[in-house]
């Protein structure tokens, strides 16, 4: 494995080039193509995955049949760390959204290599925690807020999880379809498009070639805080 690969990693910034290529020893690669399922909820889980290429979207599947996707994550994300650390099984499905290329630690190494670098340690409570603000957050906005409210902080939440900097603007880029951000929002897809439009007229985003760009989303972000 690459060890200049791992280093652009969130999880490995900090590590030094020992503890790096210990790292890499654990590590494997593999392929998966669009609209692949990667885990099953409830399965047991013996592996962390970690996102070099494509975006996934992690989801549950609710008594009445439908479809409760939970987050979308991208580039130098992780996902599947909690059966990782518990042994228990998968607590949602994962499912490729792109063609997307993983990066692999089983659990048995995963857990050798956090007894050996605590730092790693550190960094993975340090993103649980933000993951478990951000679920916070956004449940509190599907409860308190009006239609306009959880569409926008949905569209915050993706600009923060995938969302990307270019040409001084925040975008994002291949937007998911509106039936996965009406399950996001917990809205209807004809809402997510009304309300979208409705943000454009204002100038505050506009849509192109299904980028997303938000004109000023420092500004977009108080709206919704």
């Amino acid at each position: 494995m690459d060890t200049d690969l791992l280093r652009v990693i969130p999880l490995f910034t900090n590590l030094n080039e020992e503890e790096i290529k210990l790292v890499s020893r654990g590590v494997v690669s593999r392929k998966f193509g669009k609209n692949s399922m990667i885990i099953f909820e409830d399965d047991v889980g013996n592996s962390l995955f970690i996102i070099k290429k494509g975006r996934v979207k992690i989801s549950r599947i609710e008594e009445d049949g439908s479809e409760a996707i939970l987050a979308i994550l991208g580039e130098g994300d992780f996902f599947g760390e909690m059966a990782v650390i518990d042994g228990l099984t998968r607590s949602a499905s994962v499912t490729s959204i792109d063609e997307i290329e993983l990066l692999m630690i089983r659990r048995t190494d995963f857990m050798e290599i956090m007894e050996n670098i605590p730092k790693i340690a550190i960094t993975l409570l340090k993103e649980l925690a933000g993951r478990i603000r951000k679920s916070d957050h956004h449940i509190r906005s599907l409860s308190l807020l009006d239609a306009k409210g959880r569409v926008g902080t949905t569209l915050i939440r993706l600009a923060e999880d995938i969302g990307k900097a270019k040409d001084g603007y925040v975008v994002i880029e291949e937007l998911p379809l509106q039936r996965d951000l009406s399950n996001i929002a917990g809205t209807s897809r004809e809402t997510i498009s009304r309300v979208i439009k409705r943000f454009d007229d204002e100038g505050h985003c506009r849509i192109e070639r299904n980028t997303l760009i938000f004109n000023d989303f420092d500004f977009f972000k108080k709206m919704f805080s």
